[in-house]
This record gives C-alpha cells, sequence and structure tokens, in this order.
C-alpha cells in the first residue's frame, strides 16, 4: 500500500523535531571549579623588548653609514697597504688581507696563496655575534695574544684591544747568542766568530710591533745603565688601551678616533688632565725622536745602516756584523716604526733606547 504525500510529509517533521529536540538536550552541569591562589587573579605579565632594538643600536643605517665613513680615513681601508705586496702570500698571513685574517681567525690557518685578495672591511674585525647583547660587537677574538716571536710569551693587552695584537705584534725575535741560535732557530754565528748575518733589507721586528712596545717585550734589553720595567706593567696597559686612545668617540672637528683608529686628542688631554694641541706630553716626543735620530747615525757611522735613495729610506747593509750592532738596528728599526715616538710605553722605550746608545757609543770608541 502506497504512502501519500502529505503522509510522507508529516512523517519527515516528526523525524526531524525528534532529532532537533535530543541534539539540544543539555546534561546535568558539573561541580564548580576551584578558585586561584587566594582567590586572586593573576598580575599580568610585562612586555619584552623589541627584539631589533639591540640590533639597531649598532645596525640602523644611520650609524653604519657613518662607521664606514670614518673607516674610510683609516689606513686600514687602504689595499695598496693591506694587499698589493703581501696580500696573497700565505706566508703573510694573517695580517695583509681580508681573506687571510678571516681564515686564520676562524680556522687557524690559511689554505694557500689567496689568488683574489682584498682589503680589510667591517667584516674582517666583525664576524658572527655570540650573546646578541649591547656589547657584543662580534669581535672574532678579544683573547690575550701568544706572541709570534716566542710561543712561551702571552700578552694581554686587555680585552678588545687584544684583537689589535694579532697583527699589530712583532714576527721576529730579536737576535741572541746564546747556544749560536737566535728563537727562531735560525743560525747565529757558523763560524764562531762572534759575528750574527743580516741576510735581509727588511731585517727588524717587522712593521708595526706596537703591541710589543705596549706591552714592553720582544725587543733586545742591551744591558746598560737604564732599568727595564717589567712586561705588562706599563700605564697606558693599565689605565688606557689600543681602542681607548685610538677608537674614543670620534671627534668630528679634529678626524679622529672611531672607526679612523687615528688617536684621539681629546681622549689623551682628557686622561691626562692636560689642554694640549698635539701628542707631546711631557716633551717625551721629542726626546724619543731625538734619541731615534742619534740612533740612526751611529748605525750609520758603523757601516751597518745607509739611506736608499730608491726606496727613499734608511735600511740595513746585508752582511755580519757584532752581534751589539745587530741587536741596536733590531731596536732602532723596531721603535721607529712603532711611529708613537715613545707614546705606547715611554720608560720602556727610553730603557730600550738610552741602553742602545751607550752600547754603540762603546762600539764606536773600539772602531776609532
Amino acid at each position: 500500500m502506497k504512502c501519500s504525500s502529505t503522509l510522507k510529509l508529516i512523517l519527515f517533521g516528526f523525524i526531524c523535531a525528534f532529532l532537533a529536540s535530543s541534539c539540544v538536550k543539555e546534561g546535568p552541569m558539573g561541580p564548580a571549579g576551584a578558585d586561584g591562589q587566594d582567590g586572586a587573579d593573576g598580575s599580568d605579565g610585562r612586555d619584552g623588548v623589541d627584539g631589533n632594538v639591540t640590533c639597531l643600536v649598532c645596525h640602523a643605517s644611520e650609524n653604519m653609514e657613518l662607521k664606514k665613513g670614518e673607516f674610510a680615513m683609516s689606513a686600514h681601508s687602504v689595499g695598496a697597504i693591506a694587499v698589493d705586496y703581501a696580500g696573497g702570500r700565505a706566508s703573510c698571513a694573517p695580517c695583509h688581507s681580508h681573506e687571510q685574517f678571516v681564515q686564520t681567525m676562524t680556522v687557524g690557518f690559511v689554505a694557500g696563496d689567496i689568488t683574489n685578495p682584498s682589503a680589510w672591511q667591517c667584516s674582517t674585525c666583525h664576524g658572527l655575534h655570540k650573546t646578541f647583547e649591547g656589547i657584543d660587537y662580534a669581535l672574532r677574538s678579544s683573547d690575550p695574544i701568544v706572541a709570534n716571536f716566542d710561543n712561551e710569551v702571552t700578552m694581554d693587552l686587555n680585552g678588545n684591544s687584544n684583537l689589535c695584537a694579532v697583527c699589530h705584534q712583532s714576527r721576529t725575535a730579536p737576535p741572541v747568542d746564546e747556544d749560536q741560535y737566535d728563537r727562531n732557530g735560525a743560525l747565529v754565528d757558523a763560524a764562531d766568530n762572534g759575528l750574527y748575518a743580516i741576510t735581509s733589507t727588511h731585517y727588524g721586528p717587522h712593521h708595526g710591533a706596537q703591541s710589543n712596545v705596549v706591552y714592553g717585550t720582544g725587543f733586545a734589553e742591551i744591558e746598560g745603565d737604564v732599568a727595564y720595567p717589567d712586561a705588562g706593567t706599563a700605564k697606558h696597559l693599565a689605565q688606557a688601551s689600543c681602542t681607548g686612545c685610538h677608537m674614543a668617540e670620534f671627534d668630528m672637528a679634529e678626524a679622529q678616533g672611531g672607526h679612523s683608529f687615528i688617536p684621539s686628542l681629546t681622549a689623551c688631554n682628557d686622561c691626562h688632565g692636560t689642554n694640549l694641541d698635539d701628542f707631546n706630553y711631557g716633551g717625551v716626543r721629542t726626546e724619543i725622536e731625538n734619541l731615534l735620530e742619534e740612533i740612526r747615525d751611529q748605525l750609520i757611522a758603523l757601516d751597518v745602516v745607509e739611506y736608499v735613495e730608491a726606496d727613499e729610506a734608511y735600511e740595513p747593509k746585508t752582511g755580519a756584523y757584532p752581534i751589539i750592532q745587530v741587536e741596536a738596528f733590531f731596536n732602532w728599526i723596531g721603535l721607529e716604526e712603532d711611529r708613537s715616538m715613545g707614546a705606547h710605553n715611554p720608560q720602556y722605550v727610553k730603557a730600550l733606547l738610552l741602553n742602545t746608545k751607550q752600547a754603540l757609543e762603546e762600539e764606536l770608541l773600539a772602531h776609532e
């Protein structure tokens, strides 16, 4: 028997009503939850600092452009100094190119000669951050430096200044006559005749041994009337620093400090409580300059040094000399190329030069 359409609609409506009533039917309410501690709501948490704020202290475009402008004033940015002569030589790592420095500081050596070396840049000294705090400049090193000339000597120039010492140190030990060998293992006196051979016109500590001067080590401490201070006791090491003098707040008027690395006269005056218009504090620079000239002339008189017009420089003459004369040349050229005229460590520099001058006076008397 067939159902009529009307009956079908009535049945369908009944089913829908039944289902609707069963879906909205609620069960009994459960027990109430416990109140919070002491019946009080918790306090709202403090908003965190924007993660970009610390980064922008340094990485804001205006600050970065300022630092790049300062760096463009620096000798470190000049490719001719960094690259042309030795930038590609593996033997000159880590200091003569960006690539050499980064490889050496990252893996401890360079893979070989570099075919396309480049001058220093921001990422030469700055790598990846470690803590991402405001004082984390991502310097590739700030640890004390093991000296190139003697791996038993460690120089600590205090924190960030140690990065400067990676390159600004002596590569050669001063000559010594103990056991007929110097500290680099080179034969001093094969003929046992009391002479030491200078075999290169580039002989010396190397062109920028400033950290050795500041720390007070690595030169030939010739015996004389003036006592040598202990290494690591210089006032500039304790009260100032490489970064404190050369990277003080940039002075726009004087074009000094900051990433120009040009020493700041303002920092010098602030530290010494003076108002000088040059760096000749206490006449030290004048005194040291005069001593360097006197010792140069003594070495010329002893036929150890000559002026080479082609290089426009005073250079050693290759040959064999009494070791005291070679020590004297080592001190003279190293302190000449330090270029601070004693400012880096007056007490140590004066002791070296006064004792060197005294020794050469005795040598000249012996040759009369």
